[in-house]
């Protein structure tokens, strides 16, 4: 006997969003709006921020480490909290730890209570993605998923470049403002999916997976921090990166062990054994380190390299966002009706076409070059992301889909968070083995160093930067390019309906 879902899923017949369907987009869009810009946003100001609290930089950057840990560590735990609590309760709860978390922020009196106020905030933000993903599929049905993955996709590729922008103009009056914004649209969030998401009606509890979780969860965690510490500690044999990442490895190959073995595991591993699946996971893993990592080289290249404000490099990466508003509801439409494989392919082939011409970046290349390899980019971006996620999802049964969106954004923040520390490494290197260049650079903050100078050094500098940044993308262009070996097993047509999906499907109104 199937029980019922506590999110309605569309009609199978009908290839529309209907008016239901966009409504329930609207409450997670909130939601993904909020925890994604939180995360740019913050970025721009870690400055303020040791200013302010008379932090060094590499303990301000724990607000930024602190959140990433507090999601790791939440995520696993969310496919269970799903199934026992019901998605709808899952998700406001979610909402008010992070609008608590935020609030909070605001009243931070030091560095490390602002660090402390930001778990908090992770522990919201962590649930909001992968049950958003969840409670989009089930009113969507699995028929229509790619467009319900499209209409994610758009948070979460404009975040990236809407949060400098935002965080540098609020950042202007106060930085408090940078949280209290989430204040009214939290609320906004609360009240309209207190309105619009069904009733909750959770399966019978499963036992919960306690072992899994000690596992897991500090495992992940543990990994992420060692990772995340590569930037600052400048190499992959510190001890502060090697210790945690290998015990934090260890405690996940034991998860493995264990996942494989239980009945009901905290992520269940035995989800693998679908075929689109496991590709959409390689294929989610390769270009999440290609994107996130190259992700932070533009904006930097802008601002260290060409002397750009944070506000101006967010404004001049607007192209990329462009170009994948265009794509995306178009490939959204496509992957329902033919499959993901032929629109990830195509996706990953124009993404590298932008991606090489910045391999070539130089100190002066002209303004209109670099937005035409951007908008080329975001168009690519726009046609890989989002439907890699549907592979993923849309052959899933109505009981897998929070389990599987759970695992994919395990795999999303984890390969993220491995592809950021990679290319900050090369680049760091690159930028050291050119002494020119660190004092060009330089020279942007403290502009005494370039009256030190030796007459047309500091060109020389730039050059040697930009030099440096573009050699670092050929990292991500390889990376990219290496996508398209396990893009090319996804499913290339239209998948069919996952057993027990009918018998579910209900029409939204």
């Amino acid at each position: 006997m199937t029980t019922p879902p506590d999110i309605p899923t569309g009609d199978p017949t009908d290839d529309k969003l209907d008016a239901g369907v966009l409504k329930i987009a609207g409450v997670v869009v909130l939601g993904a709006i909020m925890s994604i810009l939180d995360v740019t946003v913050v970025t721009v100001a870690i400055p303020t921020f040791q200013d302010e609290f008379g932090a060094s930089y590499a303990v301000a950057a724990w607000t930024m480490t602190g959140y990433t840990l507090a999601l790791a560590t939440v995520i696993p735990l969310t496919g269970w909290a799903a199934d026992r609590f019901g998605t709808k309760r899952l998700y406001m709860a979610a909402l008010v730890f992070f609008v608590l978390g935020s609030v909070l922020c605001a009243t931070a009196w030091s560095i490390e209570s602002l660090i402390a106020f930001r778990v908090i905030q992770g522990l919201g933000g962590g649930m909001l993605m992968p049950l958003g993903m969840t409670i989009m599929t089930h009113a969507a049905g699995p028929h229509r998923v790619g467009r319900v993955m499209a209409v994610l996709g758009v948070p979460m590729l404009l975040g990236p470049i809407l949060g400098p922008i935002l965080g540098g103009w609020l950042i202007g009056y106060y930085w408090e403002l940078i949280f209290l914004i989430n204040l009214p649209i939290g609320i906004a969030a609360l009240i309209y999916a207190w309105i619009v998401l069904p009733a909750d009606r959770p399966e019978p509890s499963q036992s919960f997976d306690f072992l899994g979780m000690l596992l897991a969860s500090p495992g992940l965690a543990l990994f992420l921090f060692g990772v995340s510490s590569i930037p600052e500690a400048g190499t992959v044999v510190a001890r502060r990166v090697l210790i945690p990442a290998i015990i934090g490895g260890i405690l996940m190959a034991a998860f493995v062990f264990h996942a494989l073995r239980a009945t009901h595991p905290l992520i269940d591993l035995r989800l693998f054994n679908n075929s689109a699946l496991r590709y959409a996971v390689l294929t989610m893993t390769l270009f999440a380190m290609a994107f996130f990592g190259s992700g932070l080289l533009l904006p930097s290249y802008l601002q260290q390299v060409r002397g750009e404000s944070p506000m101006m490099a967010g404004l001049l990466m607007a192209p990329q966002g462009l170009g994948a508003m265009l794509t995306m509801p178009v490939a959204g439409r496509l992957v329902d009706k033919i499959g993901p494989g032929k629109i990830v392919l195509t996706g990953i082939a124009i993404m590298s076409i932008g991606m090489a011409f910045l391999t070539q970046v130089g100190a002066d290349t002209p303004y209109p070059l670099l937005l035409s390899a951007l908008f080329v980019m975001g168009l690519g971006m726009g046609c890989t992301m989002m439907p890699t996620m549907t592979a993923a999802i849309q052959t899933l049964t109505h009981a897998q889909v929070a389990r599987g969106s759970t695992l994919m954004n395990i795999v999303n923040q984890t390969a993220g968070s491995i592809g950021t520390a990679v290319i900050s490494v090369v680049l760091t290197n690159l930028l050291l083995d050119r002494p020119l260049a660190g004092a060009a650079i330089g020279s942007r903050k403290e502009p005494a160093i370039a009256e030190k100078l030796p007459p047309g050094a500091l060109d020389e500098g730039f050059r040697e930067a930009a030099t440096a940044f573009g050699h670092t993308f050929w990292v991500a262009l390889i990376l990219l390019l290496l996508t398209l070996v396990p893009a090319f097993f996804l499913p290339r047509t239209k998948p069919k309906a996952p057993e027990g999906a009918d018998a579910a499907a209900t029409v939204v109104h």
